[in-house]
């Protein structure tokens, strides 16, 4: 009991967790409203929205690769929900329409990254522009309105007492937990990530990974932009301006290694809320919207150089036995 306890005591997890909690602790002492039921409902429902998108991410930097592009498939694919939304009266088919352009969207990164050999970063960042100059231009620069009441159930509606986009990432969650810890896909997604070339050798499909792996972060992403579309009830071109950023920082503070084969999601979701809880502490404490981006800048130095530190301290773990051999 003592061993697990120690082990508990000392594992990642628990230290992202002392931090949240720590972090809620302070924010709650510099205002009475942050632990009121409403906003403990806007901080769970904020944070949704990162988590759907933040799974895909999970998985495509576990990969080794990244993803830039998210924050402009938000706005792409809001913009299309929103369009056949208005178009065909339908709910159903904006929500189809929206996750098939992120199915596409992650495609051509997929194809970008395996078949052209272009470097991850580069692939996505090219195509972050494409997609947000896309959203620009076909829109004039100017949100659609919704214009089917039924669409804000999905950004705004409540099952119980609980908000439908929290519930939507908590199943997400559970389907990928199993999908990275009791499938084949699971099992290739770290060991790709662990070493590329070892898992060619090996003779696992590497390049159709992925590029399965990439659809499946573009429909996420997709599927937060419906979300966010929906709580809008319009869809906007500037929609998920930085919102890459958020997500990849959340992610890396949540344990995961950029250089992949490393984390788990468990401890991204801890990571999400960590970032998400420190935004709704800034904006109740009526911090300048200025000083969110400073915030989130640091941040993402921070979760680069615990990464940095993680990757040091797992080297010296596996060289310790070599030095007590000789």
């Amino acid at each position: 009991m003592g061993k697990i306890f120690s082990r508990i005591l000392h594992s990642e997890q628990a230290g992202l967790l002392l931090a949240l909690v720590l972090l809620c602790v302070v924010i709650s002492l510099l205002t009475p409203v942050f632990f009121t039921a409403l906003n403990i409902k806007n901080v769970l429902r904020d944070a949704s929205l990162v988590a759907i998108a933040g799974i895909g991410m999970v998985m495509i930097i576990l990969l080794g690769e990244i993803d830039l592009s998210v924050g402009s498939t938000q706005a792409v694919a809001g913009i299309i929900a929103v369009a056949v939304l208005n178009q065909m009266d339908s709910v159903l088919l904006a929500l189809l329409a929206a996750l098939l352009a992120g199915a596409v969207i992650g495609l051509c990164n997929g194809l970008l990254v395996t078949k052209a050999g272009i470097n991850s970063l580069i692939a996505t960042l090219g195509m972050m522009a494409i997609l947000r100059g896309g959203a620009m231009v076909s829109t004039q620069a100017v949100s659609i309105q919704g214009k089917v009441e039924s669409f804000v159930e999905a950004g705004t509606g409540y099952l119980g007492p609980i908000p439908v986009p929290v519930l939507i990432a908590f199943a997400l969650f559970a389907l990928f937990y199993y999908v990275l810890h009791h499938t084949i896909l699971g099992r290739y997604i770290y060991a790709i990530g662990g070493n590329i070339q070892a898992a060619r050798l090996s003779g696992l499909s590497v390049d159709r990974t992925r590029i399965l792996v990439f659809v499946i972060g573009g429909v996420l992403a997709a599927l937060s932009a419906f979300i966010l579309a929906s709580r809008l009830n319009s869809g906007q071109p500037n929609a998920g301006l930085g919102f890459e950023l958020q997500v990849i920082a959340a992610v890396i503070l949540g344990g995961i290694s950029l250089t992949g084969g490393v984390g788990t999601l468990g401890g991204a979701f801890i990571g999400i809320l960590i970032l998400t809880v420190l935004s709704n502490g800034l904006v109740l404490l009526n911090v300048s919207s200025f000083y969110h981006d400073i915030a989130r800048g640091a941040v993402i130095i921070l979760a680069v150089y615990l990464d940095t530190r993680r990757k040091q301290s797992l080297l010296r773990r596996l060289l310790a036995p070599s030095a007590e051999e000789k």
